[in-house]
């Protein structure tokens, strides 16, 4: 895709704005619709834009398939770690309300960051499962 130079002018223009809506999304999905598995979801698809316009091995050196694999882990241990937490502060299995001062602290952080967990982990599992596919045909 060398020669395709609008298509990579465009691509360089629009991916930041990509990535700091999926931003948006995770962060505002406690105040409004969005969320973890929406925010992933774009996070994943403009890093899959980067490595169609610019090819995998740019997009491998951006982010190394062993990292992707890492951050899946740590997407997963997040999520469940909170509900671990929970449960030692005496509730029951995510329940959010004992992780603050109050009830009200305690189910936004929660909430927080139980879908910074799903957001990790959806956007590594859409760059993982690009990389299986890509890596497939080569």
């Amino acid at each position: 895709m060398r020669h395709h130079l609008v298509l990579r002018a465009i691509a360089k223009m629009l991916i930041p704005f990509i990535l700091l809506f999926a931003l948006y999304v995770q962060f505002h999905g406690d105040f409004g619709p969005g969320g973890g598995f929406q925010a992933g979801v774009i996070f994943g698809s403009g890093f899959i834009l980067y490595a169609l316009i610019f090819g995998l091995e740019a997009a491998q050196r951006v982010a190394p398939p062993v990292v992707v694999s890492t951050f899946v882990t740590l997407g997963l241990l997040l999520y469940a770690g909170v509900g671990v937490a929970t449960m030692l502060s005496g509730g029951a299995y995510l329940d959010y309300g004992v992780l603050g001062a109050d009830l009200v602290a305690g189910q936004h952080l929660g909430i927080l960051l139980v879908e910074l967990g799903v957001g990790i982990t959806v956007a590594a599992v859409m760059m993982a499962i690009f990389f299986a596919f890509v890596a497939r045909d080569q």
